[in-house]
């Protein structure tokens, strides 16, 4: 579902989209392909996107910094080795010891192995590269994971082109 300027604000259910379209408090974006909805006096198209007819002001979402959501932003892979079986903890770029905070940009899912060989050091000094930079996620990256699959014609709304 989109916000009425096409920002994606959440995933709902077919019943929901199609209570929405017949109220005209939302529009049609996209169809599932080959697929309709029929009653006994109408068809419809099976909705894929809808849009809001009236732009709804939603508060900031912001994203709680906790174990499972720093996993879930890294994909579940060690983001030294890149390792995905196995246990995986969260390791502090800057070490606690060492002044480092509870952040978005300092937490990185780590496998074991890894961790205990950073040990209390950074990565420089423990000549370990991130495979990439730790960032705060906004709530689109988490709608994309929520899905799992993600169908082609959402991609431009959530950013993935």
């Amino acid at each position: 579902m989109l916000n009425n300027n096409y920002e994606p604000l959440s995933i709902c259910n077919v019943k929901k989209a199609i209570i929405l379209l017949w109220l005209g408090k939302a529009e049609l974006i996209a169809a599932a392909d080959g697929r309709v909805l029929r009653s006994v006096s109408t068809t419809m198209p099976y909705p894929s996107i809808v849009r809001l007819s009236v732009y709804v002001r939603v508060p900031y979402k912001k994203t709680v910094l906790s174990r499972k959501n720093i996993l879930r932003r890294d994909g579940h892979r060690c983001q030294y080795c890149g390792r995905s079986e196995g246990m995986l903890t969260v390791d502090h770029i800057v070490p606690k010891a060492r002044g480092g905070v509870d952040t978005w940009e300092n937490l990185v899912a780590a496998c074991v192995v890894c961790n205990n060989r950073k040990g209390d050091r950074t990565p420089h000094e423990a000549s370990m590269h991130l495979m990439r930079k730790p960032i705060r996620p906004n709530h689109v990256m988490f709608i994309r994971h929520f899905v799992g699959s993600v169908d082609d014609h959402w991609k431009p709304y959530l950013f993935m082109n």
